[in-house]
């Protein structure tokens, strides 16, 4: 997974970089095998390529740091859940606890929740106990997978705005036309029809990606999930076996 995400993000950053270039050397020499530059597609798309820019900055960003914090290090710590699941067989409560506070991650939020549950409730019993660890569960679910959906969202919105590019060329193109059929301008039919295709395609550039590597995120918050969960059913069996003993 990470090696296709890092070429998403190679591809985009390229695709910047040469952006960049051609906006900066101007038009002239740089105009494509269709006709038309970046500089001037850029010029032709108006203010929504500065908005689909900035889409793609954000979605950028947010490839990095799902690299980073879905990483089964940053959730589930190996060294972290071998020890604390040692130490629960073993009884040791408070050196359970100290390691998960010492290491704030996902599993250690669910084995808090296990601990503070058997402290603070009396009489808890392993369905008690189940529950509040499946409830703390649900929840880190939800943060792990559910961060990975502003990906999806920019992928929604991107294209959604290309369409709106499209809609705001051809009403700049037939609103000439409609104005004085006699007076209306070539240059300024050609301006909006270029509008309206460029402003659709970088649309669909920013979103593909986007959707590309939503997909891939969303499949490994699944694994980490279930892993989660696996781990959680080994916690409260450990501890229903430690109060059963106690």
């Amino acid at each position: 997974m990470k090696k296709i995400a890092i070429s998403m993000i190679t591809l985009i950053s390229t695709m910047g970089i040469a952006l960049a270039k051609d906006v900066a050397e101007g038009a002239g020499p740089a105009a494509n095998a269709y006709g038309m530059s970046l500089k001037q597609a850029w010029e032709y798309g108006g203010w929504i390529m500065w908005v689909l820019a900035f889409l793609s900055i954000c979605s950028l960003s947010m490839i990095i740091y799902f690299l980073w914090a879905l990483r089964t290090n940053a959730i589930l710590p190996h060294e972290l859940v071998s020890d604390v699941l040692s130490r629960l067989r073993a009884g040791d409560i408070t050196e359970t606890r100290r390691l998960t506070e010492r290491t704030p991650c996902a599993f250690s939020s669910v084995v808090l929740s296990s601990l503070d549950c058997i402290r603070n409730i009396p009489d808890c019993d392993t369905a008690m106990l189940r529950s509040m660890t499946e409830a703390e569960g649900s929840r880190q679910a939800d943060s792990i997978q559910g961060q990975t959906e502003f990906l999806l969202d920019i992928a929604t919105i991107a294209p959604l705005l290309g369409l709106l590019g499209t809609v705001l060329g051809m009403l700049t193109a037939f609103g000439s036309v409609a104005s004085d059929i006699a007076s209306a301008k070539p240059v300024v039919l050609a301006a909006g029809v270029s509008q309206a295709i460029v402003t659709t395609i970088f649309g669909l550039i920013v979103s593909i990606p986007c959707m590309a590597c939503y997909a891939l995120f969303r499949r490994h918050a699944s694994k980490q999930i279930s892993n989660l969960e696996a781990l959680s059913a080994e916690v409260v069996a450990a501890l229903a076996s430690f109060e059963r003993t106690k």
